[in-house]
């Protein structure tokens, strides 16, 4: 390519950051970064109701949470009105433009008219071709752009093909607002222009704006950027996408436990494909990454298999990468902040040693952290009703004959302890669950764990000794 590649992200803050966005601004990151080029971001903050700082924040942390990050300084919309509305005078200095002095009620009257005849409710061109010396003395005009009325617009979209649509479809759009604010299409053309933008890479949902872009572009004698609509994403029931589905902002999967890694993985494969591949590295990601094999189709999200994926990270991550992950995690977690806050140098040994076999159980982070829950437990450990029962019934006599096989062990590893305990139900006559269980019940409070020797092994001999006397008195 002659010029260097520059995508933009260019999200509204008129809430969190949503999944679909997410995956927009993944795919600009990727083919950036694909061709040597950079990502932009723009905050599209021209809507002054809706626009909040909590939005720009949440934002900001969502992308960065994912691991997307962009060249320079976020750049608001709203900050380069005065641009827009020059270029918008320019347009009309060059009769590219008109004054519209259109009264609300009549513009009111021209929708009501055109839903009664059935027809597309377009503006009807009434100050086109007038004299601006005939306005109504007192009324503030807006500036529409003169769209061609004859002929045909082109979009030639790298997704979704060659796109023609009639210019009789495409009515005069106001680009200059009445109280001299600019509108969406006028200010994303000037911006995309002014920052250099390259390639658009966008939800189909726009797919109309980009001929009324491209006329502007035209009208202005730019060039007009290579074109990217993408498919929207909807509900494994082909639905469109609801919070049902998981419609949800980024920093929501985060607090459920999902890994930026896998959440990037999964995305990607959201629209678009590598073959068959479905487990693939960013950096595969980026190496691998083209427009021309994201599909037209609607993308479905799909809960478990983005679960399953997230599981398969957490297996397969380095213990020590995977615990800096999780203590990030815990901020954002229920329950986490009073974990974290007891996490120092001894715990961070125990949440280590204890890590190969608590991950081999766990799809997300916070299941991760509802295994540790046994590291943090303070004596005496509230039991659940299950845990309780399997004491009661039969547990804490079999608890009474383990502890001195358990304190005659001089050395506490699991392998040396997982020993001892089968020699002791061999000779005892009982299966080996029939003493794990009420181990597992003392030590850690619940019926489920990782293997109990591991937890043997984690808590160390003092505080598992301690647990087990707890309950076998």
């Amino acid at each position: 390519m002659s010029s260097p590649v520059i995508t933009r992200f260019a999200p509204s803050p008129t809430g969190y950051l949503h999944i679909g966005g997410g995956r927009t601004a993944l795919f600009n990151w990727a083919y950036a970064r694909k061709h040597g080029g950079k990502m932009l971001l723009r905050i599209e903050d021209t809507d002054r109701e809706r626009s909040t700082a909590e939005a720009i924040d949440a934002i900001i942390e969502g992308l960065t949470w994912l691991g997307l990050d962009w060249a320079g300084e976020p750049v608001s919309q709203y900050g380069r009105a005065a641009r827009h509305r020059e270029v918008a005078e320019l347009l009309l200095a060059q009769g590219k433009a008109y004054r519209c002095y259109c009264s609300p009620q009549e513009l009111d009257e021209m929708r009501a008219r055109a839903e009664a005849e059935k027809r597309p409710i377009r503006y009807d061109g009434t100050w086109r071709d007038r004299d601006p010396s005939e306005a109504p003395a007192g009324v503030r005009p807006a500036i529409r752009f003169r769209a061609p009325q004859e002929g045909e617009t082109v979009v030639d979209d790298a997704v979704q093909g060659r796109v023609v649509i009639p210019n009789k479809d495409l009515d005069d759009l106001i680009i200059l607002r009445s109280d001299g604010n600019p509108t969406y299409n006028l200010s994303v053309v000037v911006d995309d222009h002014d920052m250099g933008v390259t390639h658009i890479i966008r939800g189909v949902d726009h797919l109309t704006n980009a001929a009324r872009q491209t006329q502007i572009y035209m009208a202005m004698g730019w060039r007009v950027p290579h074109m990217s609509h993408i498919p929207l994403i909807h509900g494994p029931d082909g639905a469109k996408l609801s919070k049902r589905h998981g419609a949800l902002g980024v920093e929501a999967y985060r607090a459920m436990g999902y890994l930026p890694e896998a959440m990037r993985n999964y995305l990607a494969r959201l629209g678009w494909s590598h073959g068959d591949d479905e487990i693939f590295s960013t950096e595969q990601m980026v190496e691998w990454f083209n427009l021309e094999q994201i599909g037209k189709s609607a993308a479905r999200f799909d809960f478990a298999k983005l679960e399953n994926l997230n599981g398969h990270y957490i297996r397969h991550m380095a213990d020590d990468v995977l615990l800096r992950q999780f203590i990030d995690f815990l901020p954002h977690a229920d329950g986490g902040k009073a974990m974290l806050a007891k996490i120092d140098d001894a715990m961070m040994a125990k949440l280590l040693r204890a890590l190969p076999g608590l991950k081999e159980r766990a799809k997300t982070l916070v299941e991760l952290l509802k295994g540790a829950q046994f590291l943090f437990a303070e004596r005496p450990l509230a039991m659940d009703e299950k845990a309780r029962q399997i004491i009661d019934d039969g547990g804490r006599a079999a608890l009474v004959g383990l502890i001195p096989v358990l304190e005659s062990q001089s050395n506490w590893i699991s392998h040396d302890l997982e020993i001892a305990v089968k020699s002791y139900a061999e000779a005892q006559g009982v299966k080996l669950g029939k003493l794990a269980q009420p181990l597992r019940a003392a030590l850690t409070g619940t019926s489920t764990s990782p293997g109990i020797f591991d937890v043997l092994d984690v808590l160390g001999r003092d505080e598992a000794l301690a647990r087990l006397r707890d309950q076998a008195s």
